[in-house]
């Protein structure tokens, strides 16, 4: 069956553009040319995957994507970013984009982005559903983590997390202790065949310890210079 993907993008010839591609690719398509509608149309019809632009009328696209966050929507994000624009690749992240693309860019780039984010995306279904029929409790000092649920409590309280960074968590709660490289959390949570930078791990860590270590010592994200991450708990058991 064809994958459905939306592309909110307002600029009629990158539109056209990046249709067509995606058609010829298989891929059924539909353009929203306005931040509101396309907001409307991701909201209220089912799609694989949204191309995102960030400038837009109406709602620009980081409103979009937060939106659509907000109300639970989960369906992976490529925003379009402005080329040397760090900040925009960032504050997308932050906002739960899945990945970005860097304007202008070639065909065999976009295709090769939307092939990899897809088929992470049906491995992490997977995985959920894999989970689902293991449930298990994962504790680390006054930190829970239910895989099973994508749930995450502390300290009696449940602290929302967004899908990649819950996963980032649980590879390094099953390391307690242990330095877990920047390249082996892209892998194993982003996939060997993701194309995005280390920044993009950098981005989720350093909002995943924000939102663990507020108001608590229990359990701490600490970077080791150079290499990457480890995670360090009072007391951790599965």
């Amino acid at each position: 069956m064809a994958q459905n993907i939306l592309v909110i993008e307002d600029e009629p010839t990158l539109a056209r553009l990046l249709s067509y591609n995606l058609s010829q690719e298989g891929y059924h398509t539909k353009v929203v040319d306005h931040g509101g509608d396309g907001l409307q149309e991701a909201l209220q019809q089912s799609y694989d995957l949204i191309i995102l632009d960030i400038m837009l009328p109406g709602l620009n696209g980081f409103e979009v994507l937060a939106k659509l966050r907000q109300k639970g929507n989960s369906t992976p994000v490529i925003i379009l970013t402005a080329r040397n624009a760090e900040d925009e690749v960032v504050q997308g992240l932050k906002h739960g984009a899945d990945d970005y693309i860097t304007k202008p860019f070639g065909v065999a780039e976009l295709l090769a982005r939307v092939s990899a984010v897809l088929r992470r995306t049906q491995s992490e279904e997977a995985t959920a559903d894999k989970l689902k029929s293991n449930e298990k409790v994962i504790q680390a000092g006054e930190l829970f983590i239910y895989p099973e649920k994508y749930e995450v409590v502390l300290k009696g309280e449940s602290i929302p997390l967004r899908p990649k960074e819950f996963e980032v968590l649980l590879y390094l709660v099953q390391r307690p202790g242990v330095v877990v490289t920047r390249d082996d959390l892209m892998n194993i949570v982003w996939g060997f065949d993701y194309i995005g930078g280390q920044r993009t791990v950098d981005v989720h860590v350093s909002s995943l310890r924000k939102k663990l270590e507020m108001n608590q010592q229990s359990v701490q994200i600490d970077s080791i210079r150079g290499v990457g991450y480890k995670l360090v708990a009072s007391m951790v058991k599965k």
